[in-house]
């Protein structure tokens, strides 16, 4: 595996200097990821998604569990240490134009990573080839971020996690922002690039169509768990846990003519501060059940790991209303 992640817990501490208290930010995670893959993670905002992509870049510290790259643990390496293996690790952030540097022109932030890494290279011909993988003419270089569309931005963004030919891209929200077709065109790049470079990708969202479109497998998290993982294709077809088909469910239909049900959850998202005892979902799930108030589940199985006491079947009548669009 070229990541592995080993019961990853990050904790904040919040509230006034005189008692500021712990929370999970993210509760103990584990996954991995293969050469060559396209792993998702998804869950509604603030389920921890982002949090967990920064400590498995080490930008944000981990209170427990390791993180193992390329078989170098991250988690222990100091942060002159990981330069060597942040050049493997390449990170798309959400805004594809805040994360550009609004004084340097596109062929300066392009060739940034060389002067960073003091790698030699021809760095005209270097910028001018990687804004031609991602579509972008050379005429690029010399605007500035306030001077390119969305779609425009998220290209150059691309052209910069894959300038060093990492082994690992972590895209978080690729497609949030921009249009319906660019978003079609920035998956389609991602896709080409994994395919051409051999890379393996984290892509980290809420839209669910674009998990379909280039995920190999996808994980399903909520106040900073993994409550489900699996192949994307099977947890597409037939969601195991509530909380996926809550979210499948609720994934809009192209096709007009289609009927369409949704599965209703009620309340708010706990707060982190005041976790629900027994399964944290208990609190929101149509099929709760008196050892659902008490008891933690834990994820578990061989090809699909699901962290519930009753999980769905595909023959299960849902307890679904129609929906009103």
């Amino acid at each position: 595996m070229i990541l592995s992640i080993n019961n990853v817990e990050v904790t904040f501490r919040v509230g006034p200097w005189f008692n500021r208290q712990p929370i999970l930010g993210v509760a103990g995670v584990s996954f991995d990821v293969a050469p060559g893959e396209t792993f998702a993670l998804v869950g509604e905002s603030g389920s921890g998604k982002t949090t967990l992509a920064n400590a498995i870049n080490g930008l944000q510290s981990i209170s427990n569990g390791d993180v193992t790259f390329l078989g170098e643990r991250i988690d222990t390496t100091s942060q002159r240490n990981m330069k060597p293996l942040r050049q493997q690790m390449a990170m798309m952030f959400q805004d594809p134009v805040g994360s550009l540097s609004p004084r340097m022109r596109v062929g300066d932030l392009v060739a940034e990573p060389f002067h960073i890494h003091k790698i030699k290279a021809n760095i005209k011909e270097e910028t001018e080839r990687l804004l031609s993988l991602v579509g972008l003419s050379g005429d690029f270089a010399n605007r500035y971020p306030h001077q390119l569309s969305g779609g425009q931005a998220r290209r150059v963004g691309v052209a910069r996690a894959i300038a060093l030919n990492p082994k690992l891209i972590i895209a978080d929200e690729p497609t949030a922002g921009l249009d319906v077709s660019v978003q079609g065109e920035v998956l389609n790049l991602l896709n080409d690039l994994r395919e051409r470079m051999d890379l393996a990708m984290i892509i980290i969202t809420h839209n669910l169509h674009v998990v379909h479109h280039v995920a190999d497998r996808m994980a399903v998290m909520y106040l900073g768990r993994i409550v489900e993982l699996g192949e994307t294709e099977s947890m597409f077809r037939a969601p195991a846990h509530p909380y996926t088909a809550a979210l499948l469910s609720a994934n809009p239909e192209p096709d007009p003519d289609k009927a369409k049900e949704r599965i209703s959850l009620p309340a708010e998202v706990p707060s982190l501060l005041a976790r629900p005892s027994g399964c944290e979902f208990h609190t929101r799930c149509p099929w709760v059940q008196s050892r659902c108030k008490s008891d933690q589940p834990f994820a578990n199985g061989e090809v699909r790991n699901i962290a519930c006491h009753y999980p769905l079947s595909p023959g299960d009548k849902l307890p679904v209303k129609q929906s009103s669009i």
